[in-house]
């Protein structure tokens, strides 16, 4: 079972997702509560989702319960190989779709581009995640970075909490905004890209609070 706190908190990242524009229509977000299951929000659009509104558990292994996505399955796995991994996004932001649709994902060229040193991996099947082997390719080739793109069906983050998870979110389309203008430009191929040792200074979690701090931007407002 989960805690309402468990619950609240999955409603919050959920509502965040959608309320930033993160994810419209479509998207789901999880938090994982042990070894052997994790909470899923509401099958609804995340903005939509109401105070008290309840998630359903799912568990890590074996077929999903009724009602839940079946892109959730992408949770599934990323738990499975990933056990550092707390909370899970999975959203549809406009710069990272656009970005994809171009076969291209983020590269490291900011401090928010940081984050995904040297480059986001990009998935290049465009069919929908619903079975059980496309999602675990997916996760696969995912390995431990934060994030993939999955091609013209938005990204997946994944966290060692749930303000990690939604930070990731947000810096990936910020990371995304930035390639898109890069590649306007004319300069995706020559324009400079972080090395890996400025790329390391930059991403910190700790120093500047960075996942509280967005956590804190983004629920701003939230009814609970």
């Amino acid at each position: 079972m989960a805690t309402e706190q468990q619950q609240r908190t999955v409603r919050q990242m959920a509502r965040a997702l959608g309320r930033a524009g993160l994810s419209g229509a479509f998207g789901h977000c999880s938090l994982r509560l042990d070894a052997t299951h994790f909470l899923v929000c509401a099958s609804r659009p995340m903005g939509l989702i109401r105070p008290g509104e309840r998630g359903t558990v799912a568990k890590v292994e074996g077929p999903l319960p009724e009602g839940v996505f079946g892109e959730v399955r992408l949770h599934q796995q990323v738990y499975r190989r990933r056990p550092e991994v707390q909370a899970v996004c999975r959203f549809t932001s406009p710069h990272v779709l656009a970005l994809s649709a171009m076969g291209m994902a983020p590269v490291a060229r900011h401090g928010f581009g940081a984050y995904f040193h040297p480059q986001v991996p990009f998935f290049p099947n465009a069919k929908l995640v619903r079975d059980d082997q496309t999602a675990a390719d997916v996760a696969t080739l995912m390995g431990t970075a934060p994030a993939i793109v999955v091609n013209v069906n938005g990204a997946v983050t994944a966290g060692t909490s749930a303000p990690q998870a939604l930070a990731l979110a947000w810096l990936l389309e910020e990371a995304a905004r930035v390639e898109l203008a890069v590649v306007a430009s004319g300069m995706a191929q020559t324009g400079p890209r972080l090395d890996a040792v400025t790329a390391r200074a930059r991403a910190t979690w700790d120093e500047g609070r960075t996942a509280g701090r967005l956590w804190e931007y983004l629920c701003d407002g939230d009814p609970e």
